[in-house]
């Protein structure tokens, strides 16, 4: 059968059109009368201009109103000529636009539209992704394989209600069951012109949903990158404004649902409300009835307003007759302005002499200052130039440095003098043996020369036998006085060694005496400690100094010029390691860490003294300013262990400080020297370290480095409990600890200076035994060579020896003087030698002497120097005093009067500013006493002509003045606010106007693409609006019909399901035409086609996709796609088949 052209009118319904429109009416009330206001339908040009006649014609009092008959009468007769008029006016060019759209293929969006939707744990979907085409999408799929669920993903991650998706209540439906939370991703196109915010989001814009069971629901809103722009949901809504996405639009995105409902079961008012919300014409509507009521309301508050304009025209002639009536009083209130103006201007003249006498009497007090200022210069001066006296000095006695030095040099010499005195009595005592050795020597050689002498004479007297007798007994005396002799050689190697071995011990003991000294300072020391730390329990800033509580308390009391002091710093300061690093930290971060630290040097001073009065002189002050730098750049590598690193500091400030004061941040801790000379080295620039064997180690830049002893003394007072990383208790441990150690040392170190001493003793009493054996071994000797000579004699008497034997006794003798004298020269050599150097060592100590004096006369006269300047700065000092005092007494008496003078010039300042405010200067006005008793008799006699008529001129003048402003001010805003509703209600009515005009344009553009679609299938049908009773009616002829019953129509639940289907999908299919959103979505729109329809379908579907611009289709069957020819633009996502669930049925 030929197709034929669908009809387009609305005849044959003329009973449904019969009725006129409804009108938005409003009440207003003008002059007192409540009538209907009445927004007309259109109106033809010449009714128009009528209309805008009579309301400039009107007066500006009056409201207009409008007849609410006239828009009735034949309303509905003149809308159903105004729609047939535009339907012939524009019929054929909406025929062609959609013929001319239809030839051009459609283009692709470059924003707005579906790239990618990824689904977690949604629905009956573990994991699901899928990528759209820019134009046509089928999602095809068995039932049962979750194709609705992308619909219903789609809706919930743009935002849209979980109720619109029509699968459930709440978003808790949507997660699959047994899990606890789902997420949707996702991804729209954002290229073009139009894009959204390109710079940050690029050109794709990620939103993430993500929901639990408990409720909770999250966004997440990335770019293309994956960097997370937003979570806020006003942020997604305003990207789908900007894209015109309407996810709650039944229109755009249609559920199975509802397709299957929209024509079988759904009335024709319902199928207008639907026409209307898709197309957002009740969004419109609604918000134009709002601004209906809105001035509807402003009529009548103006109404009620009107009615108090003649109350208030009362009021103001009542006051302005009361006001004329006191003419006369006026004249006197005129005669009370004038004198109040002169007695303003009295006042200001009395004020300004006062001002001219306070003035002089500051500038003479003042005249006094320079005086005592000059006086103050002075005494300023002497003591600045004592104090540099004091300072000179005093550098001078620390040049002269002590005589610790000279002392120690003086105990070595006399230790020196007194050995060589020790040697030199033995010499003597040996030259002294040597030399009664050498007389009896010399006395036995005179003594064997006479005997050689007599021997000649008895030689022959004495026999043989007697001879040898004699010899043999001679023999036995020599051998005793040789072993005598070798005795006396052992014995003085004896002695000599016990000298040694005495000497030796006696450093020894004098050792061990130091150590037994130095472990009882030790624990006197661990003593003091555990006091102090007791103390410490009690003030935790006894390690800081003197009263360093009472300090911080003035500290917070006083003002200062910058900020509050910071200090002590070391309250901020702790160590990280105090067992590694606690003692070399302390030795050298000492100073700093009970200094105190200001903003302003001019608080230094300050400072400085309350310090000194609390007992702390040598705290240091520093200066510093309040800056927050970046000190990163400074630090060396992190393995590089630095005296920062090794300290936990809580104030910043203070880190700060330390850093600019001490380099905290470069100076790098080691264990070992070579281990710190070796880490500067990898450093760029080189640097300093400390070193816990005691050395400060340099590398230089150029090259080189050096290595200096540090000084490490442990203190004895509170500031060794500084970084110790202990408390009180703690420390209190820890020196007792300390204590049993040192005394168990003590005792060791006495015992050990008990058995020096016993073992000394004992050296010296075997000293004492070898002298006494020396002794006798000498009278020994000095025995058996007696012997030998008596022997010799005796011999020389009994009987005659040979001449050789006494000769050889003679020269055996000689041999003895020989080597005595050899001995006593080599003694005496050695005497000489140690003579020479005991002059050398007397020389020294003479001069030492002679040094020792003249520090002590240099040190006297400097100590008389500093005392004599202090003394002298101690008076500059108090005159200094004396003058501040009296300086600042008369800067206060200054003050004060320039103060009075200020004031009373400020006084005089505003009294002359108000007197220029309430009239122009009055020259030469009269005293303000006079003036004043003038002033007050006129005011007397102007009281009783008020008392007369009830009240005061100025409260007449008032009343007149707030009548008739209230009267002005109520006719303005009544005639504005008149004005603004009326301009307010002629905008409405012309926005009205072009939003029914707008309404037809889309209905007949509806109703044209309807009857286009239809004719696809060989179908004939309309669409019938009726806007008066808001229904929607559609009529369809298939082509059995034509054949059978004429033409006679058919409605739409009379159809078959094929039939329905297809007249749903090109009832949409116009319905898109008239809206702009960039997303249209269609759930299962072919279940009940047959083969027939359903390619038909799609091909228009197809073609109208492929002819619309920027648009994207998503549509969704559960049919095959083999018989339908697909083209380029169109992409086939298929679902993969639903697990079925296989069991056991149980009979």
């Amino acid at each position: 059968m030929p197709k034929r052209r669908s009809g387009s009118e609305s005849e044959d319904d003329s009973q449904s059109l019969n009725s006129s429109q409804r009108s938005k009416r409003a009440k207003t009330e003008s002059s007192g009368e409540e009538e209907d206001l009445v927004l007309p339908k259109p109106e033809t040009k010449s009714a128009g201009r009528r209309r805008a006649r009579q309301r400039d014609e009107d007066d500006e009092e009056e409201e207009e109103e409008a007849n609410p008959d006239a828009g009735a009468n034949g309303e509905g007769e003149g809308d159903e000529a105004a729609d047939q008029h535009f339907e012939r006016r524009h019929r054929e060019k909406i025929l062609a636009d959609l013929e001319e759209k239809r030839k051009i293929q459609g283009g692709i969006a470059e924003h707005g539209i579906i790239e990618a939707i990824e689904m977690h744990q949604f629905m009956c979907h573990k994991y699901l992704t899928f990528n759209f085409g820019p134009q046509i999408n089928f999602i095809i799929g068995h039932n049962g394989s979750g194709k609705s669920a992308v619909l219903s993903a789609i809706t919930v991650a743009l935002g849209g209600k979980a109720t619109s998706t029509g699968r459930g209540s709440g978003l808790k439906s949507f997660i699959r069951e047994g899990q606890s939370v789902s997420e949707v991703t996702i991804t729209l196109k954002n290229q073009g012109e139009e894009a959204y915010k390109p710079e940050e989001y690029g050109k794709s814009i990620v939103v993430t949903r993500r929901f639990t069971k408990e409720g909770s629901s999250s966004w997440k809103i990335k770019s293309k990158d994956g960097r997370v722009i937003s979570t806020k949901k006003d942020e997604l809504s305003a990207i789908c404004d900007h894209m015109n996405i309407q996810v709650d639009n039944p229109m755009n995105v249609l559920t199975q649902d509802a397709a299957r409902q929209f024509l079988s079961a759904s009335h024709p008012s319902d199928k207008y409300k639907f026409f209307l919300r898709g197309t957002q014409l009740s969004q419109l509507s609604d918000e134009y009835d709002t601004c209906l009521e809105n001035i509807t309301q402003t009529f009548k508050i103006l109404a009620q307003k009107k009615e108090a304009i003649p109350d208030l025209r009362l009021t103001f002639r009542d006051a302005t007759v009361r006001f004329e009536e006191a003419a006369k009083a006026r004249e006197q209130k005129r005669k009370v302005d004038e004198l109040k103006k002169e007695l303003a201007w009295a006042h200001v003249r009395g004020k300004e002499e006062d001002m001219t006498k306070k003035i002089e009497e500051a500038a003479k007090m003042s005249r006094r200052l320079p005086k005592i200022q000059a006086s103050i210069d002075e005494a300023t001066a002497k003591f600045d130039a004592a104090t540099e006296e004091v300072t000179r000095y005093e550098a001078e006695l620390n040049e002269l440095g002590d005589i610790e030095d000279l002392n120690e040099q003086k105990n070595t010499l006399q230790a020196e003098i007194r050995h060589n005195k020790t040697l030199l009595s033995d010499f003597n005592a040996d030259l002294k043996r040597m030399d009664t050795s050498l007389k009896a020597t010399n006395q036995q050689i005179e003594n064997l020369e006479n005997q050689i002498n007599a021997e000649n004479l008895r030689m022959a007297a004495h026999s043989q036998a007697k001879h040898e007798e004699t010899q043999r007994k001679i023999g036995e005396a020599r051998e005793a006085v040789v072993a005598a002799e070798s005795a006396m050689e052992n014995l003085r190697t004896q002695r000599q060694e016990q000298v040694t071995k005495n000497e030796a011990l006696k450093q020894e003991g004098m050792s061990a005496d130091k150590e037994r000294v130095r472990l009882q300072e030790n624990i006197q020391s661990c003593q003091s400690m555990i006091d102090r730390s007791i103390e410490s329990e009690k003030n935790s800033l006894i390690p800081y100094g003197r009263n360093i509580k009472e300090v911080l308390e003035r500290i917070r009391t006083m003002n200062w010029v910058g900020d509050t002091p910071l200090g002590p710093l070391g309250i901020h300061v702790k160590a990280k390691d105090p067992k590694t690093w606690g003692d070399l930290l302390r030795s050298q971060l000492g100073a700093y860490l009970t200094a105190f630290a200001v903003t302003d040097a001019r608080d230094r001073k300050e400072l400085k003294t309350l310090l000194e009065k609390s007992g702390n002189p040598n705290n240091l002050i520093i200066i510093y300013e309040k800056d927050m730098f970046d000190y990163s750049q400074g630090e060396p590598p992190a393995h590089i262990l630095t005296v920062l690193r090794a300290l936990e500091i809580s104030d910043p400030y203070v880190l700060r400080i330390l850093i600019n004061q001490a380099r905290i941040e470069r100076q790098v801790l080691s264990p070992l020297r070579k281990d710190g000379e070796n880490s500067l080295k990898t450093l760029r620039g080189g640097g300093s370290a400390w070193t816990l064997d005691g050395f400060l180690v340099r590398v230089f830049a150029e090259g080189g480095a050096s290595s200096n002893p540090l000084n490490l003394r442990k203190a004895n007072d509170a500031t060794s409990l500084l970084l110790t990383g202990r408390d009180a208790a703690s420390e209190i441990r820890h020196y007792r600890e300390e204590i049993k150690v040192h005394e168990a040392a003590y005792s060791a170190a006495n015992q050990n200076v008990s058995a020096m001493k016993a073992r000394f003793q004992e050296g010296r009493r075997a000293l004492d035994a070898l002298n006494s054996q020396e002794n006798r071994l000498h009278d020994a000797y000095r025995k058996a060579k007696h012997a030998l000579s008596v022997i010799q004699t005796e011999a020389n008497e009994e009987m005659p020896t040979g001449i050789a034997g006494f000769q050889a006794a003679k020269e055996e003798a000689e041999a003895e003087k020989a080597s005595t004298i050899a001995q006593f020269e080599d003694a005496m050599k050695q005497k000489r030698e140690i003579d020479e150097k005991q002059k050398v060592l007397l020389t020294k100590m003479n001069k030492l002497k002679a040094q020792n004096d003249e520090y002590s006369q240099c040190r006297s006269a400097i100590v008389s120097k500093i005392e004599d300047a202090a003394e002298k700065r101690v008076k500059a000092q108090n005159e200094k005093k004396h003058y501040d005092t009296k300086f600042a007494e008369e800067e206060k008496k200054v003050k004060a009067a320039e103060a009075v003078a200020e004031v009373i010039q400020i006084e005089f300042t505003d009294w002359t500013a108000k007197a220029e405010e309430y009239c122009e200067r009055v020259e030469n006005p009269r005293k303000a006493d006079e003036v004043d008793r003038h002033l007050k008799s006129v005011q007397k006699a102007l009281e009783e002509r008020e008392k007369r008529h009830g009240a005061t001129v100025e409260q007449m003048t008032i009343e007149v003045n707030k009548a008739k402003k209230r009267l002005e001010t109520a006719e303005r805003d009544f005639k504005q606010m008149s004005k603004l509703n009326k301009a307010l209600k002629a905008s409405l009515i012309v926005r009205l106007q072009k939003w029914q005009e707008f309404r037809r344009h889309i209905a007949l553009r509806c109703k044209l693409v309807f009857g286009f679609h239809l004719s696809q299938r060989g179908y004939y049908g309309k669409v019938l609006f009726n806007h008066d009773l808001g229904t929607l009616a559609l009529k369809v002829q298939t082509d059995d019909q034509i054949a059978t019953q004429g033409s006679r129509d058919k409605d739409p639940r009379s159809l078959s399901g094929g039939e329905k289907s297809f007249s749903t999908i090109c009832l949409l299919l116009s319905l898109w035409e008239s809206i702009g959103c960039p997303l249209r979505c269609l759930d299962e729109f072919d279940v009940f086609m047959d083969a027939v329809n359903r390619r038909i379908s799609m091909k228009m579907m197809i073609d109208t996709a492929n002819s619309s611009d920027k648009k994207q289709y998503i549509l969704i069957t559960p049919q095959d796609m083999n018989n339908v020819h697909l083209g380029q633009t169109v992409r086939v996502n298929r679902m993969t088949d639903p697990e079925r669930g296989q069991a056991v049925l149980n009979f």
